[in-house]
């Protein structure tokens, strides 16, 4: 395997991916994907359903095994060195993984106990502090709201304080408000030094979250960098002579669809 480049901060990339490759029979889901994610940064992955969004996180997550590439996690080889890939990171899925039955103490304290740390109520009482849900800690997590269980999910999967946390789609199913309690919780990882990987078919979340933008298509890369930098890819539109910036939408629909043309002629 071949040393991962450095970040413009001197330090190797938190997840580096090369020539990632996936078929099930037939079907190509990973065409060759080639990746750099900054540590302490959150890195958005977007691509309509069927891109590989998450044939990509099962991965990097040791869930799935690649046909060709390679892909390093936090250092380690997701193909070599399963074991330590999986004491690095954490996997926080579309849908709350959370045991209504219990609170939400309980199912921090639950997990961290299954992880055999110690002092499993400090744990859990500094989470519950963390995800603004302190005075919601003692209630069965079937009264929370969507947000809020999804805050909990979260703060279960940092239990252990993971390096690496892959978050596929993790605003699914939510409402507005729910959603921008979500993005609250994200960006106090990426503060607190924590990588996240988001994969999202949802554009505003990126623009919001995002230091660095990928648009997979068709088990392809087609186009990696910051906000400013794709938006620099369309020329602004004029709108009754007042100059009008491309959205990260704009962007989007536009390469997934010149690449569709070009590959139907």
């Amino acid at each position: 395997m071949s040393i991962p480049a450095t970040t413009s901060q001197g330090q190797r990339p938190a997840i580096h991916v090369q020539g990632l490759e996936k078929s099930y029979k037939e079907l190509r889901v990973l065409r060759g994907v080639d990746l750099a994610v900054a540590r302490g940064s959150i890195f958005a992955l977007l691509g309509s359903n069927g891109a590989g969004k998450t044939t990509v996180v099962k991965i990097l997550s040791t869930l799935l095994r690649a046909d060709a590439g390679t892909a390093l996690v936090n250092g380690f080889d997701v193909a070599t060195q399963a074991a330590e890939v999986r004491e690095s990171v954490s996997l926080t899925g579309q849908f709350a993984a959370v045991d209504e039955i219990l609170s939400g103490r309980e199912n921090l304290v639950l997990i961290a106990r299954l992880r055999h740390l110690r002092d499993p109520g400090v744990i859990a009482d500094d989470l519950l502090r963390r995800f603004s849900l302190t005075e919601a800690g003692a209630r069965r997590v079937a009264t929370y709201s969507g947000g809020m269980r999804r805050r909990l999910d979260i703060a279960m999967s940092l239990i252990g304080n993971p390096p690496v946390i892959f978050l596929d789609e993790p605003t699914t199913g939510l409402d507005p408000e729910a959603r921008i309690e979500v993005w609250q919780a994200v960006r106090e990882l990426a503060e607190g030094g924590t990588t996240v990987l988001l994969t999202t078919q949802y554009l505003d979340e990126a623009e919001q979250l995002a230091d660095q933008i990928a648009i997979l298509h068709e088990g392809r890369i087609i186009v990696d960098g910051t906000l400013d930098e794709l938006k620099r890819l369309l020329p602004p539109a004029e709108v009754e002579y007042v100059e009008k910036q491309p959205t990260l939408e704009d962007v989007f629909l536009t390469l997934v669809g010149a690449r569709a043309d070009k590959e139907q002629r």
